[in-house]
């Protein structure tokens, strides 16, 4: 490793640590969603001529109209879905850079994603072999129609906003799993986390946020 090198992880190290202390003034209290957010090298997921806004605590372009999320809304989607602290098997619809799979890959045995998009797909699952995330299961397909030869999930992780709640999705949850997503238009979205029970399913509504729109097809 050349010096030049050391000195940019090292950089990157104190971003990582100065992210993870945001977070927690931001309200993020789950210790075991910022242990994982301090092993995933947010920068090897944006562009290089993004790598300087890597660990600030905003959205950033990925190509193809869409973004890695803020590392804010990154966490507590994940706090949210992973609340019970048993899940051993996950959904995320929409890999998209594979940020978010790769922190749902520190803290659950089973990842399963899914991207609309083929060349995010194909990306995401190079990039995230390449850093040792063998295990996770990809899906070149729609979102809205989930994956449900591989349910039941305990919990579904939606990282675009759909203008209403799947039912598909609600379906491929086991009972009392639970199916974090941004529901609304125009930027404009409420995230809720919805729970399947035997005799149905209830919603919370939880923060404001702003998504790309989930979208019915391939690309």
């Amino acid at each position: 490793m050349t010096a030049t090198n050391t000195l940019r992880d090292a950089r990157f190290r104190r971003a990582r640590a100065a992210l993870l202390e945001t977070l927690r003034k931001s309200g993020i209290r789950n210790e075991a969603v910022l242990e994982a957010l301090s092993h995933v090298p947010r920068h090897e997921f944006v562009d290089e001529a993004m790598l300087f806004k890597a660990y600030d605590n905003d959205a950033l372009p990925i190509g193809q109209g869409q973004t890695i999320s803020q590392p804010y809304v990154v966490a507590r989607m994940t706090e949210l879905a992973l609340a019970d602290e048993h899940c051993t098997k996950v959904l995320e619809v929409g890999t998209g850079c594979g940020y978010q799979t790769a922190v749902l890959a520190e803290l659950v045995p089973e990842v399963y994603s899914i991207e609309r998009i083929k060349t995010l797909h194909e990306n995401a699952r190079r990039r995230l072999r390449r850093m040792g995330y063998i295990s996770l299961r990809f899906l070149h397909g729609d979102g809205y129609a989930g994956w449900a030869e591989k349910g039941p999930f305990e919990a579904i992780l939606v990282t675009a906003a759909a203008p209403e709640i799947p039912d598909a999705l609600i379906k491929q949850l086991t009972v009392g799993g639970r199916l974090v997503i941004p529901v609304g238009a125009d930027g404009r979205q409420q995230l809720k986390v919805v729970r399947r029970w035997d005799e149905g399913f209830t919603v919370e509504d939880y923060d404001p946020v702003s998504f790309v729109p989930l979208v019915p097809s391939l690309a």
